[in-house]
């Protein structure tokens, strides 16, 4: 069940950050990754950067597409080079 809640905040929280950063659209697996790896890289840099994870299902989806809009803008200059 954790593994279909995982899966779903990925997805939801790489179509949000899809819909953020323009220009970006990975279709449904592209998305779940993109969110999984938001989710990762906020749950890396938030804590060293002393902003508080928020709590809940809400509070993990915002944080991942917050992580995810990171990781697009980061895809974005690395394709501009």
């Amino acid at each position: 069940m954790e593994l279909l809640v995982f899966l779903v905040v990925g997805a939801i929280a790489g179509w949000l950050a899809g819909l953020i950063v323009r220009g970006f659209g990975f279709g449904l697996i592209g998305n779940i990754v993109v969110g999984i790896v938001g989710a990762l890289v906020a749950g890396y840099l938030f804590p060293r950067l002393g902003i508080g994870l928020p709590a809940g299902l809400i509070g993990e989806i915002f944080s991942a597409a917050i992580g995810a809009v990171i990781v697009l803008v980061i895809i974005g200059l690395i394709r501009r080079v």
